[in-house]
């Protein structure tokens, strides 16, 4: 019997001690087709729009010395939009819905950016602090609320991520455990509302990968 409802997320099937849930990161590697390192292949062509759409996105967003920057976003966005489409699978761990995780991805990033930003432009990040404008008498409290939003920044980014995507997968869950006890036609419907869901968290699994990507982006861009 669970512990409690979001026990269905802990992962249960192991080899050698080693959850095997957990090696979703890697092991979604073998769901990639043959064909997809041939080269040139439909799937290689394909992907390879993305790319150069994310990157003239990203180039707009980025300084101009920093465009080659994009690169790394590009991978980030791949990395997270993977792992997001594998946890669709049945009996697959979405990595991306545990904390552990997306604060992998977003902390380490963001920690980079405030050393680079300090270290080389330090009157800048400071001139950040205070929006142009802003009374003197309101000065201190935005510094403080800027230096509390810049704080959180990490955590907001794994929260949302990690939030909207054991959201989705909370709700089918529970649609689909009632299955067994309801009738025929109750259950044709409920077998057509898990697929309007499905492809509902197909474009969510999309979405949230590029609002990351575009969030972080944007963080790099304040730094210069």
């Amino acid at each position: 019997m669970m512990a409690n409802l979001f026990s269905i997320f802990d992962p249960s099937s192991s080899i050698f001690t080693l959850s095997t849930n957990w090696m979703s990161t890697l092991l979604g590697l073998m769901f990639v087709p043959y064909m997809y390192w041939a080269s040139p292949s439909r799937w290689s062509l394909f992907w390879s729009k993305i790319i150069i759409s994310l990157h003239k996105e990203f180039k707009a967003l980025l300084m101009p010395s920093h465009t080659g920057v994009s690169v790394m976003f590009i991978g980030l966005f791949s990395l997270i939009v993977f792992n997001n489409s594998l946890g669709l699978l049945p009996y697959v761990f979405t990595s991306t819905s545990h904390m552990v995780m997306t604060l992998s991805l977003s902390l380490p990033l963001w920690l980079t950016l405030m050393i680079f930003g300090w270290i080389n432009h330090t009157q800048h990040m400071f001139a950040h602090l205070v929006p142009q404008g802003t009374p003197f008498i309101l000065m201190p409290f935005m510094v403080l609320i800027e230096t509390i939003s810049n704080i959180i920044r990490p955590g907001t980014l794994a929260v949302r991520l990690a939030a909207n995507m054991i959201a989705g997968h909370l709700l089918l869950t529970l649609l689909g455990s009632v299955g067994p006890s309801l009738s025929m036609s109750i259950l044709t419907i409920l077998i057509f509302s898990q697929i309007l869901l499905l492809i509902l968290e197909s474009a969510v699994a999309i979405i949230q990968s590029y609002v990351f990507t575009v969030l972080s982006t944007l963080y790099t861009s304040e730094i210069n």
